[in-house]
């Protein structure tokens, strides 16, 4: 989901809870099998990482791409709080590089890449819940001046479309933008591209989703009638991405899709107990590494099976799923700004690591 890759429907996209994973008093649970982390592509890459075995370590462990994103930033960042759990931003990046992600893409008539889905993952201190804040792709916010991998900066701009940082400076830049916007800071980074969204799913022999409503994307090729349905990789990057099937055409009527899609991705996983097969391990974990791009505290085999395991005690039954709450941009309606005082209030119980309150959850401007 490496941004033009899931709560049930697009009129209910600000806000999914799922409140199933509380802890019960009595006989402890057992210890749960695998690396649980509670975001979709994050877990199956941190469940792959996990259950490699070690002869193709090697070959695994070269996959992985890394960005140092901490000497990109220097100091001026958000405070690190003693309580403020972990956060991870993930980007799906929807790069043409090679001739599978610009096939994937719709062509090569788009140069470059842009993030054409981004979560902030908080996973609070104790780590036995998560919840997943999706930022929407069209909206504007104040880009701050950036550094570029060359060296050249990137003068700060305001009104500047959150998509497209990541085409004109890099993800250091898309991780310091979601840090200036939140005041929320960034532990680590996960990125993944069209053709290793499509390779996971496949990998996994697809995933199953209730679609809510009839989808009928020119666009995209997508044609599905409302019900379940069993979605390999290419119809999988085609659901998660459509915005013309969907909602009002934009890009909130999706971020529903999205955020249904990883659930089931959850589900699906849990359901194979994919770490019992070590073949089954190493096919998801090779199709994953070869699309992964993550920070450099991360970029290695060993990294992610240290940070997956130290997950264990996260259920994907406690994840909430909530859009960034946005209002229609008054000078432009097919943009979006961070609604006030939703958005503040949102962020703040984040870094203070304190339960997000309701009304933080309410999105005026819904896609629907």
């Amino acid at each position: 989901m490496s941004h033009d890759a899931m709560t049930p429907g697009p009129r209910d996209s600000s806000s999914t809870s799922h409140d199933g994973g509380r802890k019960r008093r009595g006989a402890p649970r057992k210890r749960r099998r695998g690396l649980k982390i509670t975001l979709g592509i994050v877990l199956v890459l941190l469940l792959a990482a996990g259950g490699t075995v070690y002869w193709l370590y090697s070959k695994l462990d070269g996959n992985i791409k890394g960005v140092d994103i901490n000497k990109a930033l220097g100091d001026d960042r958000p405070e690190k709080l003693p309580t403020s759990g972990q956060n991870l931003l993930v980007l799906g990046s929807d790069s043409r590089a090679g001739a599978e992600n610009k096939a994937l893409g719709g062509g090569g008539s788009v140069s470059g890449a842009r993030s054409d889905t981004a979560m902030v993952v908080h996973i609070p201190e104790g780590r036995t819940e998560a919840v997943a804040v999706s930022i929407p792709r069209d909206t504007l916010v104040t880009r701050p001046e950036c550094t570029k991998a060359d060296g050249s900066t990137v003068p700060s701009e305001k009104r500047a479309m959150f998509n497209g940082v990541y085409s004109l400076a890099g993800p250091a830049c898309v991780v310091k933008t979601v840090e200036k916007m939140s005041g929320v800071r960034i532990d680590h980074y996960l990125e993944i591209n069209f053709a290793g969204f499509k390779d996971l799913v496949d990998a996994i022999g697809g995933v199953t989703v209730d679609v809510p409503q009839d989808i009928h994307d020119k666009s995209s090729g997508l044609d599905l009638t409302a019900g379940q349905h069993k979605l390999d990789g290419t119809q999988s990057l085609a659901y998660v991405r459509t915005r013309h099937g969907i909602g009002d055409g934009s890009d909130l009527g999706r971020i529903g899709l999205q955020q249904q899609f990883l659930l089931a991705l959850l589900s699906e996983v849990k359901s194979q107990d994919l770490l019992s097969s070590p073949t089954n391990s190493y096919r998801i974990a090779n199709s994953a590494t070869k699309s992964l791009t993550t920070d450099s505290g991360l970029a290695s085999l060993k990294s992610l099976a240290e940070f997956g395991r130290s997950m264990n005690g996260v259920d994907p039954s406690t994840m909430e799923t909530i859009m960034l709450p946005v209002a229609y941009d008054k000078q432009d309606p097919n943009r979006v700004v961070a609604a006030e005082p939703q958005a503040g209030d949102l962020w703040k119980a984040i870094r203070k690591d304190d339960t997000i309150p309701e009304s933080a959850k309410k999105s005026p401007a819904t896609g629907g």
